[in-house]
């Protein structure tokens, strides 16, 4: 190992061990993180063992490396912060050759939980698919040249868009980490459902394509050779080379790129900016007064807070992901697609969490219980902006894919009626226990109010559904009396005025309460 390389390994493991310093929570938390990881490497790899023989392995050791790859080359955009030596800018004003820097950098990516648990896959990939000493010998060589291929292709990611990991555009995109890990979890537990039903010979068709495409041919190519069929291995071994030095260029261009070209994106970014302030499309479209002004704060927090930008693309993503899959599969029901409206009903609790510091500006316009409804009268606008299209067009889907188009009147007033109730327990839970979202880091309540946000929004759920009784009541009445299904149109418009009269009778109730205890408030969302 060269000079360079030995440095940046050790380097490497110097700020793993001096995060693991910073704090007790930390180290608890990077030790229990890397047990559960390794114990899960532990169990697929037995488990892969174990499948040595069926059918259908090589479908499912080749699928498996496919994501793996995928894993990876995804890993650097969501977790910029995971691995201090993804921005090689650090280490600009080093010395440092391309070529050397390169080999150093490949090798630090060796060093740390994901490299270990990738290679505890491709080892139980290669046992499950192996037949005779040849296979084996060919696996030697393709586990490593398939964990090379990982690292590689996160490097040459990282490298390509490290302007966009350091701005705040990087920023939202870690946020967004927990869309994609709720979203990859539904599709996981879907296809384990699938593949429990029809078993591994779905995964037939797209192993067959992904098993000449690297990383995972390399995997096929041991099984590959198992078959005698040795020039279809070679030609598998020989694209995951050919992957490996074309990643491998990619980075070094990058990488040369980065270490002597000036950094404009600043330039960019206040030309965007400015582009921006210059735009009053939104403004014109909303109502006058106070109402438009908070209504545009509130959709620009959507927009543009990373936070808030998170916690609605998310509630958007799961909202759609359990009714439609559900459906998909032949399980759903149409009041599946309450779930929508439930969901981004969630959004109205802790209104003034989102302000943090800044509800100073809120409370100084706050003079009367008059004032504190109109605020949360704009939020509530602004929500159902988003939420009223939304929640209509998911049950109209659902619908459609269960064909049970008599009972979309019913599901629509009961998707109204639940976002009216939750409006009212939002608006009410916002002024009663407010709580501080912090900016920095991946946490969305301060320490020492987490209390305060379990009460806030599953008290508020609870009291949301005891508060749709009324409408929950109709619906069972309607269907199980004589008769009773052709007045169940009805629970639209019924559900509708109710919800609209709970919003109404919510921020009524919560202004007062509002205009009361803005000190509080104000107290409540500044700890973070």
């Amino acid at each position: 190992m060269s000079t360079v390389t030995s440095t940046v390994v050790r380097l490497k493991l110097s700020l793993l061990r001096g995060g693991l310093r910073q704090s007790g929570g930390r180290r608890a938390a990077y030790v229990a993180s890397a047990a559960f990881a390794l114990l899960f490497a532990a169990l697929q790899l037995i488990g892969l063992v174990a499948l040595r023989g069926h059918a259908h392995v090589e479908s499912l050791v080749v699928l498996a490396a496919a994501v793996l790859g995928l894993g990876w080359a995804v890993m650097p955009l969501f977790f910029p912060g995971g691995d201090e030596t993804l921005d090689p800018t650090r280490l600009v004003m080093l010395p440092l050759r391309p070529r050397p820097l390169v080999r150093a950098l490949l090798a630090a990516s060796l060093v740390g939980i994901g490299p270990v648990f990738t290679l505890c896959l491709l080892v139980g990939s290669v046992v499950a698919v192996a037949h005779g000493g040849a296979a084996f010998a060919v696996g030697v060589v393709a586990v490593p040249l398939a964990l090379l291929v990982c690292v590689a292709l996160a490097r040459a990611v990282a490298a390509a868009n490290v302007r966009l990991l350091t701005s705040r555009k990087g920023r939202d995109l870690a946020v967004l980490s927990g869309l994609v890990i709720a979203v990859g979890a539904q599709l996981v537990n879907f296809g384990a459902q699938r593949l429990g039903s029809s078993g591994l010979a779905q995964l037939d068709p797209a192993a067959d394509v992904l098993r000449w495409v690297p990383p995972a041919s390399a995997i096929a190519a041991v099984h590959s050779v198992g078959d005698g069929s040795y020039a279809v291995a070679a030609a598998q071994l020989a694209l995951s080379v050919l992957a490996l030095v074309v990643l491998v260029v990619v980075w070094t261009r990058h990488l040369t790129r980065l270490m002597t070209a000036p950094d404009g994106s600043t330039l960019g970014a206040a030309d965007s900016a400015a582009r921006e302030r210059t735009s009053s499309g939104l403004a014109r479209l909303l109502p006058p007064g106070r109402t438009g002004t908070v209504m545009e704060r509130s959709l620009r927090y959507v927009w543009r807070d990373p936070k808030t930008k998170a916690a609605w693309v998310t509630s958007l993503a799961i909202g759609v992901i359990v009714p439609v899959f559900n459906a998909w599969q032949g399980t759903g029901s149409v009041y599946f697609a309450c779930f929508a409206a439930g969901m981004l009903g969630i959004q109205m609790y802790n209104q003034f969490g989102q302000d943090t510091s800044a509800f100073w500006m809120v409370a100084m316009t706050v003079s009367s219980a008059r004032d504190a409804y109109v605020e949360l009268r704009a939020r509530a606008l602004a929500l159902l902006v988003i939420t009223l299209p939304y929640a209509t067009v998911v049950t109209v889907v659902t619908t459609a894919m269960l064909g049970d188009w008599d009972r979309l009147p019913e599901a629509l007033g009961l998707s109204f009626a639940l976002l009216g109730a939750m409006l009212a327990t939002g608006a009410w839970t916002s002024a009663r226990f407010p709580y501080s979202i912090p900016q920095e880091g991946h946490k969305n309540v301060a320490p020492g109010q987490t209390g305060l946000a379990w009460i806030s929004i599953f008290g508020g759920m609870i009291a949301a559904a005891l508060l749709c009784a009324p409408v929950i009541a109709l619906t069972i009445w309607l269907h199980v009396s004589e008769g009773g299904d052709r007045w169940a149109w009805l629970l639209l418009p019924v559900g509708t005025a109710y919800g609209a009269a709970l919003t109404l009778l919510g921020l009524r109730l919560a202004a007062p309460r509002t205009a009361a205890r803005l000190p509080e408030i104000l107290t409540a969302v500044s700890k973070g």
